[in-house]
């Protein structure tokens, strides 16, 4: 497996020493865990996209004229219901360092969208085809993506039960839902429900947008990308990108690793998100050893 994650990560003497540093598969890094029956990869096999594999797609990525992020919500976000828009800007700015601009919600009765009712649930969803549509209508000319984002339980297609999000590879548009993220769908109580559903909701935030910029399902550690098929493994997942996917979103803009390490470590450590914080201040410090 060592070989593997050293082949899909790529030949990295040509980059600086911080670089090389980053892309170490240090002990920082887990590995993925043997799928049960009901995870993803034991429902959908998947061989891995590497670095060079990811190169020879020639995603899009970000110019001079596109270089903007879009979050559109869809629906109402309720004061403490709901999380803070304006913490998702933050987090997506960090994790991208590119600029964010929210935009003012969209009205779903006027927005012509398929709905139905859930036959297991009876909540609301909306079919994520229409949105994808809609929003490839109103992506803005200086956006590089533009991610939909709403309070209603999303479902892809009639013969499924419900999707978390979905996001075009090559349109730059996504879409996911805070429904099942949220305790309360469950009935649940929840200790600082509030703090979950934003935890959770930055990392599905941050792994749908990262599929726009041409990364596929990770394979290779346990990491933000891995595919996941029911809540608890949504959950298992960490925030963080390992070195292959790391190395595929820097080449795609072009940001320092330590500077962007910094800013998300500025933003978990101001919500609350102490392992995240950690792994960050550990992995800061393990690349500053390249310098001296």
């Amino acid at each position: 497996m060592a070989a593997l994650r050293a082949s899909a990560i790529g030949p990295t003497m040509q980059l600086s020493a911080p670089s090389r540093r980053a892309l170490e598969p240090h002990g920082d890094y887990a590995a993925l865990p043997a799928p049960g029956r009901n995870d993803w990869l034991a429902n959908h096999p998947e061989t891995g996209q590497s670095f060079a594999d990811f190169v020879r797609s020639e995603p899009q990525r970000p110019d001079a004229r596109r270089r903007k992020l879009y979050l559109q919500p869809l629906g109402s976000f309720t004061p403490g219901g709901s999380p803070p828009l304006e913490r998702l800007q933050t987090f997506t700015a960090a994790f991208f360092t590119l600029e964010v601009n929210v935009l003012p919600a969209l009205d779903i009765a006027a927005s012509g969208v398929t709905a139905r009712q859930n036959p297991f649930t009876h909540h609301r969803q909306l079919v994520t085809t229409d949105i994808l549509t809609l929003l490839r209508r109103r992506l803005h000319p200086d956006a590089y993506a533009m991610l939909g984002i709403t309070m209603e339980d999303l479902y892809p297609d009639p013969s499924w039960n419900f999707v978390f999000g979905q996001a075009s590879l090559r349109e730059r548009v996504g879409v996911y839902s805070f429904a099942r993220y949220d305790p309360r769908f469950y009935n649940e109580a929840v200790k600082d429900s509030g703090h979950l559903l934003l935890q959770r909701s930055c990392k599905v935030l941050a792994h749908e947008m990262t599929h726009m910029f041409g990364v596929q399902h990770c394979i290779y550690f346990h990491c933000l990308m891995n595919g996941s098929n029911h809540l608890a493994e949504s959950d298992a997942r960490p925030m963080h990108l390992c070195p292959v996917d790391l190395r595929k979103l820097q080449a795609s803009i072009g940001f320092d690793v330590v500077v962007r390490y910094r800013r998300l470590l500025d933003f978990h450590l101001n919500a609350g998100f102490r392992d995240e914080a950690a792994w960050l201040t550990r992995r800061i410090a393990f690349i500053a050893q390249s310098s001296t």
